[in-house]
């Protein structure tokens, strides 16, 4: 695929905000590297949500405003963070039997691809210069309850990021049950790929064009 959005999308802070909405009341949640950490910064303050982080932290509130820092409390993408009432701190290896022991109820992370099936990738894009940057994802992927993903539809140069089988190395199998992009919020489930939400400005038709898997129109 080859084609671009020229109709309006969500920016960040609302894709962030629209996953803050889906949270609920009382989750444990990690937030991963990147654009999934704008998360925080967004949940309702009528909620309470316990956010995690590998590193060895639980408790975090929203990032810290400009000049308040504190760069030895930090996530895991040595971003700093705030800690709420009740947070602490604990060993890294507490952290990851967290999440291998299912206790975390949502996590949310960025993508490289994401198949109509729900598997992940997200660590490299196997270019043989590229980085691999898994982390903790493959833990998350799988030990999370759910697992949510945030990112554009498309690549820099036009391609679906959903796609009908991941070309990319695979994180997780059939772990993805949402996905978040700038213009679409799309359920993976056994019956197809189900748009829940869509950026005003795009008609149904038109986000079909733009994404390499057949799509349902589930919106009520």
């Amino acid at each position: 695929m080859s084609e671009t959005v020229t109709t309006p999308v969500w920016t960040r802070d609302q894709m962030a905000a629209r996953v803050a909405q889906d949270i609920p009341d009382g989750a444990v949640v990690n937030l991963g590297i990147g654009l999934p950490t704008k998360v925080a910064n967004h949940l309702p303050s009528d909620r309470e949500v316990i956010l995690h982080s590998e590193n060895g932290v639980i408790g975090m509130g929203h990032a810290p405003a400009k000049g308040e820092e504190d760069y030895d409390l930090i996530n895991a993408g040595k971003q700093p963070v705030t800690l709420l009432p009740g947070g602490c701190f604990f060993h890294h290896a507490d952290s990851f039997a967290m999440m291998r022991g299912g206790h975390l109820d949502v996590c949310v992370l960025g993508a490289f691809q994401v198949s109509a099936t729900g598997d992940l990738a997200n660590w490299s894009t196997g270019v043989p210069d590229a980085i691999p940057a898994v982390g903790g994802a493959m833990d998350l992927a799988i030990g999370a309850k759910k697992t949510y993903v945030m990112m554009d539809l498309l690549t820099k140069t036009g391609e679906s990021k959903l796609v009908d089988s991941c070309t990319y190395p695979v994180t997780g199998i059939a772990c993805v049950s949402r996905v978040y992009t700038n213009v679409a919020v799309i359920d993976l489930t056994p019956q197809g790929a189900k748009v829940i939400d869509l950026v005003e400005g795009m008609s149904f038709p038109d986000l079909q064009k733009l994404t390499a898997v057949k799509l349902v129109d589930a919106r009520s």
